[in-house]
């Protein structure tokens, strides 16, 4: 490690985003950041929730990839088997707790990083911030509007910071889609029209796991969608004001023709389209498979069962500050992984259908449609970038553990502001749903919505 490595760890603070030309940022920038410790040349850290995205994304991942920039101080899981294979497969030595607390006591990290239930992200969010450390949560950072507050109210208590990780913004997709409506080519943003499609596959496993109960995941909307909603948040670039919604379950759960427990030993997997083998892979066994006897979790629960309480159809109407209107929806059996999207403004339209995985073949590039009134068709071809989430891993990690002093000017970075406002409007969805009626965002917490400019043109 250079010195001035070293002294950019000591007296980093990130720094505003640089306007783009002909950009608005009225929105605050992803708060100020202190992430590295003046004690030591690396940064100690710490994990709490060994699931499959602590033990790979920011786990073995990060022990491999920064292994001369950090160090972990302690891993923590409430599944004592689970928490000893998640140690051997990280690769660390270092004090394992099944005490979360313990753990903040005693391994003093100046990172917290939280990866556990959605349900429980508020309690590790809090006690790292109240013991003075600054905190990196999962995306959602909490699944309702009284956990969301409890956080801001601790994280303005503390004087420490809170990261979001909203991996997709950091896509080079995403990112071609941020500069292209700063840019003035469809004039004034007026409507967009966003829907996104989990297959038989990837969306199916939802309705396998904890994310199945509400109470755990706060439903999709909340779980899956605030990666959705935080892209429009930022591509817009104003705050969601009213939200309005439909949902309902009508595939999985009690509409299924036949249910068992798990998908191990079920007696209709061989007429079953969702049976799922969990055997097969060797890390899911090893991770929650051998280690059901502590907690009773099953990972490859039948996707019929008669409590899954979670919607899996929605369709969600979004009012923001700067009168842009919204219409989405998020289907979870569909026949292939994706989305279409369209960017509708005064002087054209911005679209893409992007095919993140289907069967009939492996997608290489995205590409994105400029249609301006009057003009011409212009295609923009965005090769695939490296790594999981189109290639937004691989960057913010980048951005978290290598150089946290990188200059931002697209705005990636996220704190608690941008992580309240995109849960926030998927539990507006969730309470419309429960009420029939629409919900003001406003209501919910006590952030102060923001509307900006509606770009230029």
């Amino acid at each position: 490690m250079t010195e001035d490595q070293k002294q950019s760890r000591r007296n980093f603070i990130a720094t505003s985003v640089s306007l783009l030309a002909g950009s608005f940022f009225v929105h605050p920038v992803a708060e100020a950041l202190s992430l590295w410790s003046e004690k030591t040349e690396k940064m100690k850290i710490a994990l709490v929730g060994t699931g499959i995205r602590g033990c790979g994304m920011f786990g073995r991942d990060v022990k491999r990839v920064y292994d001369d920039l950090v160090e972990f101080v302690g891993l923590s899981d409430i599944n004592e088997g689970r928490l000893a294979y998640a140690k051997e497969f990280i690769g660390v030595d270092c004090p394992t707790f099944l005490d979360a607390d313990q753990m903040i006591a005693e391994a003093k990290p100046d990172l917290l990083i939280v990866t556990t239930m959605d349900s429980t992200h508020h309690e590790y969010i809090i006690k790292g911030l109240n013991a003075g450390m600054n905190v990196i949560s999962e995306k959602p950072m909490t699944t309702d509007e009284a956990k969301c507050q409890a956080i801001l109210d601790a994280e303005r208590a503390s004087g420490k910071r809170l990261i979001v990780t909203f991996n997709y913004r950091y896509s080079p997709h995403r990112q071609k889609l941020f500069e292209l409506l700063r840019d003035g080519s469809i004039g004034d943003l007026t409507s967009v029209d966003f829907h996104w499609y989990l297959d038989v596959y990837h969306g199916a496993d939802y309705f396998r796991r904890w994310h199945r109960k509400k109470e755990f995941g706060g439903t999709l909307l909340v779980h899956k969608s605030t990666h959705h909603f935080d892209l429009l948040n930022w591509w817009i670039d104003s705050d969601p004001e009213e939200v309005f919604a439909y949902g309902k379950l009508e595939f999985y759960g009690k509409n299924g023709p036949f249910r068992g427990t798990t998908c191990r030993g079920c007696e209709f997997k061989e007429k079953c389209n969702f049976h799922w083998d969990i055997t097969r892979n060797e890390h899911l066994v090893n991770l929650y498979v051998k280690n059901e006897s502590y907690d009773g979790y099953h990972r490859d629960g039948c996707v019929f069962r008669e409590d899954i309480d979670i919607y899996d159809k929605m369709a969600v109407q979004i009012k923001y500050k700067n009168e842009v209107q919204v219409s989405y929806s998020l289907t979870t059996y569909s026949p292939y992984e994706g989305y279409r999207i369209a960017f509708n403004g005064t002087k054209g339209r911005l679209e893409a259908w992007i095919k993140e995985r289907q069967p009939w073949e492996e997608p290489s590039q995205d590409d994105i449609y400029l249609t301006t009134n009057f003009g011409e068709r212009k295609k923009i071809v965005i090769p695939h970038g490296g790594g999981g989430h189109g290639g937004g891993d691989t960057r913010l990690k980048d951005k978290l553990f290598k150089d946290p002093n990188m200059a931002d000017p697209y705005r990636q970075s996220a704190g608690s502001r941008d992580g309240a406002m995109s849960i926030l409007v998927g539990i507006a969805a969730r309470n419309s749903i429960e009420s029939g009626r629409p919900v003001r965002v406003q209501d919910l917490t006590d952030i102060p919505l923001e509307e900006s400019g509606r770009g230029q043109g």
